[in-house]
């Protein structure tokens, strides 16, 4: 049997001390951290499976982590960090652990469902959905209003990295682990460092720049991150997009320097070096743009 490769996605989680959430949800994960975290390793084939097993099923469920008619059927899976694990500037605090990521696979499948239903041709909505599209169109809209008080743990991303995201994390502390046939490349930081970060490039970029494209971005990670309990951690994690990285592309990446060398000449007003590292960044990812296309 040929093993299916992992998506090729980013991510950029969000970690929040267990004990900040409200009953029953703290005991729902609870139990959920009982039952065995996801291994870092394995979530975006964890996501890929349990999605895939909603499609399969007979019937087929329209959401991930939901019956047939649309009843929830638990938190699903989560993913867990040690605060001790996480760097962080001097005034920052993080935790107390453990710190905990749901998936939210139901609520990211809608809001992504609502997007396709929105863009996609009407012969290719209709191939895709086993139920009439006004009907899903209404049952994802509902489960994505139901996260109008809070806010998705996990933002993904396909084939690349949105540039901005490398502005929450300090270039020097990237990770790389490894294991026998794979391996995984992230940053952590105090969600009080995070915010700090994005809301200084925010500032610099809307003045430089004005409030569109990269600095539109930031102003929405930066919303993103105010929903949170503000002793989380955040996590922007490479994911499957390692897969096609060879090492002397990793020796080579130096995305999270290129992108705070640029905030800071936006500031300086230095319009030669933002030219110049954009144009890295641009030779850097534009492989796997291509590999994109032609997927």
């Amino acid at each position: 049997m040929l093993a299916v490769p992992e998506p090729f996605v980013a991510y950029l989680r969000v970690y929040e001390p267990l004990s900040s959430f409200d009953p029953p949800l703290r005991e729902e994960l609870a139990a959920a951290v009982d039952r065995g975290p996801v291994d870092p390793f394995d979530a975006g084939s964890r996501e890929q499976d349990v999605w895939l097993r909603s499609q399969l099923a007979a019937p087929p469920r329209l959401l991930p982590g939901e019956t047939v008619d649309g009843a929830v059927t638990g938190v699903g899976d989560v993913l867990v960090l040690d605060p001790a694990d996480v760097p962080s500037a001097p005034a920052a605090t993080v935790g107390p652990g453990p710190l905990v990521c749901p998936l939210d696979l139901r609520g990211r499948s809608a809001a992504a469902l609502v997007g396709f239903l929105g863009d996609a041709e009407i012969p290719l909505r209709t191939a895709a959905l086993q139920v009439p599209v006004e009907k899903a169109k209404m049952r994802a809209s509902a489960v994505v209003s139901e996260l109008a008080g809070g806010a998705v743990h996990v933002l993904s991303s396909t084939w690349t990295v949105p540039l901005p995201w490398f502005v929450l994390v300090d270039p020097e502390e990237r990770c790389v682990f490894t294991e026998p046939g794979r391996r995984r490349v992230c940053w952590r930081m105090a969600m009080a460092d995070a915010r700090r970060r994005v809301a200084r490039a925010h500032a610099i970029g809307r003045k430089s720049i004005g409030e569109e494209g990269p600095t539109r971005i930031l102003r929405e990670t930066g919303r993103w991150l105010e929903r949170f309990h503000p002793h989380s951690a955040v996590e922007l994690d490479y994911g499957g997009l390692v897969q096609l990285m060879t090492s002397s592309d990793l020796d080579a990446d130096t995305s999270a320097e290129d992108v705070h060398a640029i905030v800071d000449a936006m500031e300086a007003d230095d319009a030669e070096e933002v030219a110049t590292r954009y144009e890295t960044l641009r030779d850097f990812w534009s492989e796997f743009a291509a590999r994109e296309r032609h997927n």
